[in-house]
């Protein structure tokens, strides 16, 4: 700084001319003006600075797998449309957060393997201290399983981003446990997998509800779950194994039942309909017969003795031809007549009282039923 502006210095000449040379100093306007122009450019050059950077601040992109908060002095605001945004620069500030479904391993880590790091997915080492657990059965049992969440409320989720996971995965290991810990260590490796995922999936995603910290369950897997020791679990494929081979019988026998029911129930309904059939036939046959009765009583009420003769001896027409007839004497003598000569005719009839019979005709003398109906009194 000139602290001589606007003064004038005298040498040692007192200001005399034969005292020597006068020396005068400037007032620094020039000075002044030459520093103005120097920083003229700088100044310019910090004020575009300042412009540029605050253009680049006011806009900011979404994708459509990506949603923000949006601070304005540390008071949150969430965006979840996609697109180029507007915001004020150096007040407000955006943290984005990520739309996809992100996963949580439980009793593994598939981010690291000892012998090949980059084929830690597929041998993934497990983590005792979380895959190892007790059954209702008293039996342990090394289960894997795996979370997959969401953020559901991106103001949330901010507020509660250092806190958020953390309380997700505690949450989870205590229900797993709790849940695993009901089961028998069969249901937990074999058949009750799908309804312990079940389980966990609606305990956790409720209690998230509870906690509101951003953050949702969609869905909740087994990944493995067998014995800690190799016997064990051999036993429990062996059982597997014995549960398919019967669910295959199983499907077996409903197969051969479904072919065989269908050729049953023919054989049924054939079967109903010949006895329906002979039903109608022994009905015919009853209605005949009882037709034939009626006739037969009508002639029998016209001539009582004759009908009564004509049924004997259409019904000894039908039993004696299967007999031997034995006829015993007045004099106690026993005569055996062959039937077969009595019905051929070959020999004569053994008495007068009994009619004559004709084996050609099958029919007996008219004149002697005549005069017995005459003594009967002409069948009144």
């Amino acid at each position: 700084m000139n602290f001589f502006m606007g003064k004038k210095f005298v040498g040692p000449g007192g200001g005399k001319k034969d005292q020597g040379p006068e020396v005068v100093f400037d007032n620094g306007e020039e000075s002044n003006k030459r520093m103005k122009r120097m920083l003229r450019p700088i100044k310019i050059a910090i004020v575009v600075a300042v412009l540029a950077i605050a253009a680049f601040d006011s806009f900011y992109t979404l994708s459509e797998n990506e949603m923000a908060v949006l601070t304005t002095f540390g008071r949150p605001s969430s965006v979840t449309t996609s697109g180029p945004k507007f915001k004020v620069p150096f007040i407000q500030k955006v943290h984005k957060m990520s739309k996809e479904i992100k996963g949580m391993p439980i009793g593994y880590d598939p981010d690291y393997n000892a012998q090949n790091h980059a084929d830690s997915e597929n041998n993934p080492i497990t983590v005792t201290s979380e895959s190892e657990m007790i059954t209702k059965d008293f039996n342990f049992v090394n289960v894997d399983f795996y979370i997959e969440y969401q953020i559901v409320d991106p103001i949330k989720a901010y507020i509660h981003s250092d806190t958020a996971i953390p309380i997700l995965k505690n949450l989870a290991q205590s229900y797993i446990r709790d849940t695993v810990g009901s089961y028998s260590v069969d249901e937990v490796i074999t058949t009750g997998k799908s309804e312990i995922q079940a389980k966990v999936k609606a305990l956790l995603s409720e209690r998230l509800e509870q906690e509101d910290i951003g953050l949702g369950i969609n869905n909740v897997t087994i990944q493995d779950a067998q014995p800690p020791t190799d016997a064990v679990n051999n036993a429990f494929k062996a059982v597997e194994d014995a549960k398919q081979g019967m669910d295959t019988k199983i499907n077996e026998a409903r197969k051969y039942q479904s072919e065989q029911l269908p050729a049953a129930n023919a054989k049924a309904d054939k079967a109903a309909r010949n006895a329906e059939a002979y039903r109608q036939q022994r009905i015919s046959e009853a209605e005949g017969q009882v037709s034939r009765f009626n006739d037969m009583y009508q002639e029998y009420a016209k001539y009582p003795l004759i009908t009564k003769k004509r049924m004997f001896y259409e019904t000894m027409e039908d039993i004696l031809p299967e007999l031997k007839v034995i006829i015993n004497g007045s004099d106690g003598t026993q005569t055996m007549l062959p039937l077969d000569s009595f019905v051929t005719g070959t020999q004569s009839s053994t008495g007068s009282q009994t009619g004559s019979y004709s084996s050609q005709s099958g029919a007996y003398d008219v004149d002697e039923m005549n005069g017995d109906n005459d003594q009967n009194g002409g069948g009144q």
